[in-house]
């Protein structure tokens, strides 16, 4: 049901913050495709909402789309009959799309794996989570479509604990705490996502200092408690605090740390992941130390005296 404060705002608008795992230009075609309805309706992408309306977004199957094994560099962690547990490297981008069309973890998967089920209207075999291309760490992937529901299931519930390690520009006035605020697509910059005062989805994230430095920089354990695209990067830009070496959300002190410290990308590595086996049961907790990149820098900065 679209609530009253939401009257007036257009469909297309309005389901690019609620469904912001769908593509704005996807939902467009959707709309027009008469997938998506409102009051059981076929509706205009400008057609303007009103409080109570209901709508109902249903996406068509996955279309097969032809994706040649490569060769992809990650690290195994764990791997039976169900799942597989992985250590991505930066600067891997994890599922084809415009602009990376070969080389991305999913090639590299089916290379791995040869057959994985697919979601999301196209194809992105096994992936029921994502990992920004320039951050490193902790993934996991289902291999059949029973530990895909699972696992699915898992991250909808909030079932499965994760945490990151990041080095931030700037330091927090307490050793630790939490940021409530929705998050939803950037107004004017589309490749962005923000904090907004109206609309947005909710997002949870916790953070505790691991380590401060002379530098205007400090090491975090960082953990999202729900699953919004930039989530910690966003969140820890809006509170002053972003992660060093990231282009998209960075302070105006980025180039000079960048120089410095030898930062070519953002310092920020999912370090662990804790579950239940979707098929098992079994409680399960995998840890990728932080990346050699960053334990670079990390280096680098402690070595810097008062």
């Amino acid at each position: 049901m679209v609530p009253g404060n939401r009257e007036g705002q257009r469909l297309d608008h309005y389901l690019v913050e609620m469904v912001p795992t769908v593509s704005r230009s996807r939902l467009g075609k959707l709309i027009r495709h008469g997938f998506i309805l409102v009051n059981g309706s076929t509706s205009k992408a400008g057609n303007r909402l009103k409080g109570g309306d209901s709508i109902t977004v249903n996406l068509p199957k996955p279309e097969p789309v032809a994706i040649e094994p490569e060769e992809v560099s990650f690290k195994v962690l764990f791997e039976d009959k169900d799942i597989l547990v992985i250590a991505k490297p930066p600067g891997v981008v994890v599922h084809p799309a415009a602009g990376h069309k070969k080389g991305t973890l999913v090639h590299g998967l089916l290379n791995h794996c040869d057959s994985l089920p697919g979601i999301n209207g196209v194809e992105r075999p096994g992936i029921v989570h994502r990992l920004d291309k320039d951050t490193s760490g902790v993934m996991v992937i289902a291999k059949t479509e029973k530990s895909h529901h699972g696992l699915v299931e898992l991250f909808k519930m909030r079932k499965v604990k994760k945490v990151y390690h990041a080095i931030v520009v700037g330091r927090p006035d307490s050793r630790q705490g939490s940021v409530t605020l929705p998050i939803g697509r950037h107004r004017s910059n589309r490749k962005k996502m923000a904090v907004l005062q109206h609309g947005g989805r909710e997002a949870v994230t916790s953070w505790t200092i691991l380590e401060e430095f002379a530098e205007p920089l400090t090491y975090l354990e960082v953990r999202p408690e729900t699953g919004r695209t930039h989530q910690i990067r966003v969140h820890m830009a809006h509170l002053g605090y972003p992660i060093a070496g990231d282009a998209l959300y960075g302070s105006k002190l980025q180039k000079q740390l960048n120089e410095k410290f030898c930062i070519e990308r953002q310092c920020l590595h999912a370090y662990s992941l804790n579950f239940t086996h979707p098929v098992t049961g079994e409680l399960l907790t995998f840890v990728s130390p932080v990346w050699p990149d960053m334990q670079a820098i990390l280096e680098k900065i402690r070595e810097v005296i008062v």
